[in-house]
């Protein structure tokens, strides 16, 4: 089975990536998406957030939104803002943040090596989420935003991408977050045909980030059936030793009827809990910080509360949930309960503090991030990670790359 192959991108002509690149569509809300378009007529979030070009009251699932989407990027092609590739390509893509650098390829991958599982997952996905992907695709008629895959073990193919981005660049922008997007471009058919060669010979690739748009693009495939372009999607795959996975952090609407003292003293019966002098962010997976009643808290769980040999059950989150969480808040489907809300690690713990202190929570917990070794071993397990379990930083941009279904 092939697993990758490379494809015709379209993407931003050239000198025009700085008007167009912007950030994944579900990192912003509405509201953020339409202050971050403002004046930037060709910020892909006008094809990836539609709804900002049309009454603010409109549901963001109304058919309207996605034939906006679909007006947007014809637009953005009329006027050449995007072209596409003659030639099938891979691309280098390179993200810089503070003090990381991490390389990978930009591709399409099988959707049918994603069904028989050896491009592997670890989320579930939401229906509605599914659904909503679903018809973007269908309406723009092409994937635009990529999944992040990650893959182990290949320094040959970590030595070959280092080097194309010796070569000359075809984009190179700092977002206004700070994160440097660079890009290559690899249609040289000797090169092309080695790369995917090294590719093929990985035995497996992990979904990192992106399992509704992996879940929306197989859907798609089944319902177009046959060949084609649609039984392949966008992904962009790092070494999964180059990437970051940042703290996914709790808020507790409310403290299940309990007082700040008495949820202290519950919570004493499984962790060690003593009073922090300021945010605590856990060194370990078994290490927790509660900000409540104005203060934070350091709290170490029990050791014999720590299973060894589970996958899943070592997960930070998975530790806080059966120790903390459904016990004591009386939460047990994070996925569906209003009582609970997530924060990434890239806003920082201090994010925390200001919700619960401006009164948007009662309590907030701040967690260890998920190792990647431990991704992979839920994924390769064949097992389900707890919802919100893991943030990725940097983000790839929209609008860098997209697949179009010929």
């Amino acid at each position: 089975m092939t697993l990758v192959q490379p494809f015709r991108a379209l993407r931003p002509a050239p000198g025009r990536a700085a008007e167009v690149l912007a950030p994944p569509y579900d990192v912003l809300s509405s509201d953020e998406a339409r202050v971050r378009a403002h004046g930037r007529p060709w910020s892909f979030l006008h094809v990836s957030k539609p709804e900002i070009d049309l009454d603010p009251a409109i549901d963001p699932h109304d058919p309207a939104v996605y034939a906006k989407a679909r007006e947007n990027l014809d637009r953005m092609v009329a006027e050449g803002v995007l072209i596409r590739d003659a030639l099938p390509s891979f691309y280098v893509y390179r993200l810089t943040w503070r003090d990381r650098v991490q390389v990978g390829l930009a591709l399409t991958a099988s959707v049918a090596a994603y069904e028989s599982g050896r491009i592997r997952k670890h989320e579930l996905t939401t229906p509605a989420k599914e659904d909503d992907r679903v018809r973007q695709i269908e309406a723009v008629n092409a994937q635009t935003g990529p999944v992040m895959l990650a893959y182990r073990d290949a320094p040959g193919l970590d030595t070959l991408l280092a080097q194309v981005t010796e070569t000359e660049r075809a984009v190179d922008v700092t977002a206004d977050d700070g994160v440097r997007h660079e890009m290559w471009v690899v249609d040289g058919p000797e090169t092309v045909s080695q790369l995917g060669r090294m590719v093929d010979a990985l035995p497996v690739l992990y979904i990192a980030d992106g399992h509704h748009r992996s879940a929306a693009a197989t859907r798609v495939a089944a319902a177009r059936g046959g060949a084609g372009s649609h039984g392949w999607f966008l992904a962009v795959m790092f070494p999964d030793h180059q990437m970051t996975i940042l703290d996914y952090n709790r808020l507790m609407k409310d403290l299940n009827g309990h007082s700040p003292a008495a949820l202290l003293a519950a919570l004493g019966e499984r962790f060690e809990v003593r009073l922090a002098d300021g945010p605590v962010r856990p060194a370990t997976a078994s290490e927790f910080g509660l900000f409540v009643d104005g203060a934070w808290y350091a709290l170490t769980l029990h050791p014999e509360r720590v299973p060894a040999d589970d996958p899943v059950g070592r997960l930070p989150i998975t530790l806080l949930s059966r120790n903390a969480i459904e016990p004591l808040f009386g939460i047990t489907d994070q996925r569906r309960d209003k009582r609970i809300d997530f924060v990434g690690g890239g806003r920082g713990v201090e994010e925390l503090a200001r919700r619960v202190t401006a009164g948007e929570a009662a309590a907030a917990f701040s967690l260890f991030p998920t190792p990647m070794a431990d991704l992979m071993a839920v994924a390769d397990a064949g097992e389900i990670m707890p919802p919100k379990s893991t943030w990725f930083e940097p983000k790839l941009a929209d609008g860098m790359v997209s697949h179009v279904l010929d």
